[in-house]
């Protein structure tokens, strides 16, 4: 038996962390979005071994057990307590790490997968629970869909869809390690954002003070190691975004348009200084 899932790339539309618990793990605060840029994850039940594959068209990826498809299959194998195995074909399109969550969506989109191949009818909270074991962004993005994120990732309130905005992405040439930058935090001189603000103001269609109340706590540190994310948000916003900023723990950085002709033109000015420019908007994945 075999499926496709689709795995959507995340933005964070505002990300804050109010502490670190103490087992070093951060507590989160964000709302976050996930996008029309996805990867296709292609599932493939065996019977004729128990053995879990993972193949990309990706160069830059682990293909072993530090994948996080690798990870989420063998958790479902194990709930499913069978002895079949399980092929996984990554169609990668989103950039890897750029904090836009595409090891964590591969992740999510192999569990719901599984999750309908062996029939084991786990609801999406569920889902969302295994999810967390692999990472803080896998049940986010088992939902896939604008919602407050908080906890250590695994609490979700859906919030209302946002079709109408027009975001441009940019990816600069560097990657960033999410785990190297976690343990740089300093707690005692964050600059703490109004999360609430912004999914209030998305419940409220009230995009003047969304757009004003964006922000992410971790763009001064991450900028601070890699100058070209600051760059890249200056370009975007003299070029006509209403907003810009990084995406979870970058470099990725994303502007925002209403205006779907001046998002063309600052996508098209953009490939001037960045190779990996997209032009997207936001999506939610259907029950």
């Amino acid at each position: 038996m075999e499926i496709s899932e689709k795995a959507p790339a995340k933005l964070n539309f505002s990300l804050d962390t109010p502490f670190r618990h103490l087992d070093g793990e951060p507590e989160w605060k964000m709302v976050m979005i996930s996008i029309d840029l996805a990867d296709y994850v292609h599932i493939k039940t065996r019977t004729d071994t128990n053995q879990i594959t993972v193949r990309t068209d990706s160069g830059f990826l682990p293909c072993d057990h530090r994948n996080l498809a690798f990870q989420a299959a063998k958790k479902m194998q194990s709930l499913a307590q069978t002895h079949e195995g399980v092929d996984i074909y990554l169609d990668k399109k989103i950039p890897v790490a750029a904090g836009m969550g595409g090891g964590s969506s591969d992740a999510a989109a192999v569990l719901r997968g599984l999750n309908k191949l062996w029939a084991l009818n786990f609801t999406l909270e569920q889902l969302a629970k295994i999810g967390l074991e692999i990472d803080s962004d896998v049940p986010f993005c088992i939902y896939s869909r604008p919602a407050l994120v908080t906890g250590r990732g695994e609490i979700i309130t859906p919030l209302k869809d946002l079709e109408h905005l027009n975001l441009v992405v940019a990816k600069p040439k560097d990657s960033v390690s999410t785990p190297t930058i976690l343990k740089r935090i300093d707690y005692e001189h964050l600059t703490h954002q109004d999360v609430d603000g912004v999914a209030k103001a998305i419940m409220e269609d009230d995009y003047p003070q969304m757009i004003k109340k964006m922000g992410n706590t971790l763009e001064p540190l991450t900028s601070k190691y890699h100058p070209d994310i600051l760059k890249i948000k200056q370009k975007m916003l003299s070029f006509g975004c209403d907003a810009a900023q990084m995406s979870g723990t970058g470099p990725t950085v994303f502007g925002i348009c209403r205006n779907h002709s001046r998002a063309v033109r600052v996508t098209n000015s953009l490939r001037g200084f960045c190779r990996e420019v997209y032009l997207v908007r936001p999506y939610s994945l259907k029950d």
